[in-house]
């Protein structure tokens, strides 16, 4: 019985949307402006990494020809192999937004049919009536920041102020999400993790996507940082997923990353969520080795987004894409035969972009495993067509509205 591993590259997309414009996103590319980045230095740093965009296996599987597909436009340093090692084409969203949770329901069979709701004021962001209501159900002294703002930026502006009043930091961005940051040690970690459970609460009239968890350690003398100990607090899904389905019918899943945080820990089967590409890398091997026939693993390998996409980090995006890279002939060597291998992506986050927001854009889709021929899946009109792709390599039956391959 096949198997199968789908793996996303947070934020790594290939191209603007048609209706990138309509997010201000008009001309955004991740992919294609890391690749440009490079090749004109502008991806260089001492000691990571220099010279054109390095992505030999990638390449090989078709990513360069899904590019091209998507944009028209080659993909800048890439030689195109005449054949590729396995499936290519790109996504088109069809869920309003460009966020997480979006993406990834739609990847897993479930478009968004519903309009998400937004902090839109970038001062004074969130309503004074929810403010007073998560102060007075989290048992809290007030609240600092409630504006737009860089995770990492706020943290730096407030969190000194933090530790002496004891007031978490709150704020948003153009996402339909609350993050909430404190320290794990002045604060507790499992005294922030309990007020975003109330404050998840308290926004799912607004629709509100995620509460997110954004635990910090440091000091004013050593300098703060972000842990590896972020929870998101998602909506669950509005309909079934392949998730929904595999677990329905008993097989087999393990999610690696923050898969579970997105559907809510819904039919997430066993989860694993270690900190940094690299050890979620691992882990997807680890589990893949020991999955039995029949079996799903969901990935999501998420550092590109949130370490080098958000801070506009071209070099060391760049070489995180590189790092993946080098990684992959591993999982392929791991592969049996009748597995399927997907990469893909669920939105963008071009780090030459204005602002520190995602991007609305198109996603590579890359399908292989041993056995697999070449060929091209051209435009897929829904991240769905991934789900029902899976659904039908799995014989799981339909799942979702999108179009096998």
């Amino acid at each position: 019985m096949a198997r199968a591993i789908l793996i996303v590259l947070d934020s790594v997309g290939c191209g603007g949307a048609e209706d990138a414009h309509l997010y201000g996103d008009e001309g955004a590319d991740t992919l294609g402006h890391i690749a440009q980045g490079c090749a004109d230095g502008r991806g260089d740093r001492e000691g990571l990494r220099n010279g054109t965009l390095a992505l030999p296996n990638l390449i090989r599987l078709g990513l360069a020809h899904a590019y091209e597909v998507s944009t028209g436009q080659p993909l800048v340093g890439a030689a195109k192999p005449a054949m590729t090692g396995g499936r290519y084409g790109y996504g088109v969203e069809r869920s309003q937004g460009k966020d997480t949770p979006s993406g990834h329901w739609e990847i897993a069979g479930c478009p968004v049919a519903f309009e998400w709701g937004y902090f839109t004021a970038l001062d004074n962001s969130f309503p004074p009536d929810l403010v007073a209501a998560i102060i007075r159900e989290g048992d809290i002294p007030g609240i600092l920041g409630n504006k737009h703002a860089s995770g990492t930026a706020i943290i730096e502006e407030l969190a000194e102020e933090h530790i002496r009043t004891g007031k978490p930091i709150c704020y948003t961005s153009v996402d339909s999400v609350l993050q909430i940051a404190a320290h794990e040690e002045h604060f507790g970690l499992d005294r922030l993790y309990a007020l975003c459970r109330e404050v998840r609460r308290l926004v799912d009239p607004l629709r509100i996507g995620r509460v997110i968890a954004r635990p910090f350690v440091g000091s004013a003398e050593t300098g703060y940082s972000r842990t590896g100990n972020r929870k998101d607090f998602a909506i669950p899904p509005a309909g079934e997923t392949i998730l929904d389905r595999l677990a329905a019918v008993g097989r087999a899943i393990v999610t690696v990353g923050k898969i579970g945080d997105i559907f809510a820990h819904r039919a997430t089967g066993e989860e694993i969520k270690p900190y940094g590409n690299a050890a979620m890398f691992e882990a997807a091997l680890t589990a893949l080795d020991q999955l039995p026939d029949g079996g799903f693993c969901f990935v999501n390998l998420v550092d590109f987004d949130t370490e080098y996409g958000h801070r506009r980090d071209v070099p060391g995006y760049a070489a995180a894409l590189e790092a993946f890279d080098a990684m992959l002939p591993r999982l392929e060597a791991r592969l049996r035969p009748g597995d399927l291998a997907v990469i893909t992506a669920d939105h963008g986050n071009d780090p030459t972009w204005p602002g520190t927001d995602h991007t609305r854009e198109h996603v590579p889709i890359l399908a292989f495993g041993p056995g697999i021929a070449a060929e091209p899946l051209g435009r897929r009109e829904s991240f769905a067509d991934i789900a029902a792709s899976l659904a039908q390599w799995l014989g799981i039956g339909p799942v979702g509205p999108g179009r096998a391959w």
